[in-house]
């Protein structure tokens, strides 16, 4: 199993970063390959709404986004992280979630993002909820796809790398990992 994990804060370092690099190691100690992409790294521009994929399922656009995507085909699942930012997600994650929309044009393309999915998800206050709107958003997206939201890890953590020192949060990290690659839902 080879499961991609996408880090979607700007922060390098952050708890973003930190929990998708547990959750991953995770899933490597249950036998997956293993790959962390970070989103700041790339440059993938926001859906201009040209409905050019319409016909072809694949974006005109000229950035970075048709690489990403083929790495999100040739995965098994995915690991999403992102912070919350105003109740959901940073910019970075929205639009690389946004630039999904060409390949749901083409069956043959849609079929590829039917995958197992974890969301990883720090916050800066103590309330789940804050997260809700996020949540929302990303398990319906993944409902259309038609892939399955394997799980989900909301923490609070602020200041830059603080989940690491949250043991708590670090196993239940690693633990999403794990279920993601042996295809558990306990």
């Amino acid at each position: 199993m080879y499961i991609l994990g996408v880090v979607g804060s700007p922060r390098k370092g952050g708890n973003t970063d930190v929990l998708v690099t547990e959750a991953l190691r995770g899933a490597a100690g249950a036998g997956s390959a293993t790959e962390k992409i970070t989103l700041v790294d790339f440059r993938v521009n926001p859906c201009q709404a040209c409905a050019g994929c319409h016909r072809t399922g694949v974006c005109r656009q000229d950035d970075d986004m048709a690489g990403l995507l083929e790495k999100l085909f040739a995965s098994d699942a995915w690991i999403l992280g992102t912070p919350v930012y105003w109740w959901g997600p940073s910019a970075q994650l929205k639009a690389f979630v946004d630039r999904w929309y060409a390949p749901i044009h083409s069956a043959e393309r849609k079929a590829k993002m039917r995958k197992r999915v974890a969301l990883v998800a720090p916050f800066g206050d103590s309330d789940p909820d804050t997260a809700r709107h996020l949540v929302g958003m990303l398990a319906d997206a993944l409902s259309y796809l038609e892939a399955d939201f394997a799980g989900k890890l909301l923490v609070t953590a602020s200041g830059r790398g603080e989940v690491a020192g949250n043991a708590r949060a670090m196993r239940d990290a690693f633990d999403l990992g794990v279920r993601l690659a042996t295809g558990s839902t306990g």
